[in-house]
C-alpha cells in the first residue's frame, strides 16, 4: 500500500487532497485514528456524472482492505459497476483556534490567524462488490466482531432471506493519504499557546485535538 503523502504529487486532477509535509501522518498514525473513528464517506466517482456518489456509513479496516455493507438499493452500486476505484474519507477530532490565539509575547492579537485543528484519512483502492448471501455474511461477521466484540448474536447467515436486501463491499486499500493538521507549521512556543487555550476551552473537540498536538509535538 502506498502512503501518498510521502512520494512525489501526482498530477492536479489525480491528488484528492493537499498534505503539507509537516501535516503527514504516519501509518500508525492513521491506523490507530481510523480504528478509533469506524465511520466515514465512501466516495465513488462512477463515469460522466456531474457529482460523486458519496454514502456516509459504518465501516472496518481489516489489514488492507475496507469492509462495508449497504442495502441493495443504494445508488452507489451504479457508480462503483462504472468506476471500481472509490475512496473511503474519515476525518474528526478537529477544533477553531481562534485567531488570537496564536500569538505569543508582544505579538498583536489583532494580527493572528485563525485556523481549524483536523486529522483527515483518506483510503483509496478498488471495491468488489459481493452480492451472494454467504459471502454478505462474511463480511458482517468481520464487522460484528470489530464494532461490538463480546456481544452474544447469531451468526449472519441465520438472517437467511434477510441478506438478500444488503450487498456487502471490499475495497482493496492501495494509497493513502493521512492529513493530522495540529500547528505542525508553527514553532513550539506557538503550539504551546494553543495547547493551553485548548485544555481551558474543554469544549466539544478539544481535548482530542490537545492529544494530537501532545503526540506530534513529542511531548
Amino acid at each position: 500500500m502506498r502512503s501518498g503523502a510521502s512520494r512525489s504529487a501526482p498530477e492536479r486532477e489525480d491528488r484528492p487532497v493537499y498534505v503539507a509535509d509537516c501535516d503527514a501522518g504516519s501509518e500508525p498514525e492513521w491506523r490507530g485514528f481510523v480504528a478509533a473513528h469506524p465511520f466515514g464517506e465512501l466516495v465513488a466517482a462512477g463515469r460522466d456524472r456531474s457529482v460523486p456518489v458519496i454514502v456516509p456509513t459504518q465501516f472496518v479496516l481489516a489489514g488492507d482492505e475496507v469492509l462495508i455493507h449497504l442495502v441493495g438499493r443504494n445508488p452507489v452500486w451504479d457508480a462503483i459497476a462504472e468506476n471500481d476505484r472509490v475512496v473511503l474519507a474519515v476525518s474528526g477530532d478537529w477544533a477553531t483556534v481562534p485567531s488570537d490565539w496564536k500569538v505569543v509575547g508582544d505579538e498583536d492579537p489583532r494580527h493572528g490567524i485563525p485556523t481549524t485543528y483536523y486529522a483527515s484519512v483518506q483510503l483509496t483502492g478498488r471495491a468488489t462488490v459481493v452480492p451472494a448471501p454467504e459471502a454478505v455474511a462474511a463480511v458482517l461477521r468481520t464487522q460484528l466482531a470489530a464494532l461490538q466484540p463480546g456481544v452474544d448474536v447469531v451468526d449472519p447467515a441465520e438472517h437467511g432471506a434477510r441478506l438478500r436486501a444488503i450487498r456487502g463491499l471490499r475495497i482493496a486499500v492501495d494509497e493513502v493519504r493521512a492529513k493530522f493538521k495540529y500547528g505542525g507549521n508553527v514553532d513550539d512556543a506557538h503550539r504551546r499557546a494553543v495547547l493551553t487555550r485548548l485544555v481551558e476551552r474543554d469544549g466539544p473537540g478539544d481535548a482530542a485535538a490537545a492529544a494530537h498536538l501532545r503526540r506530534r509535538s513529542g511531548w
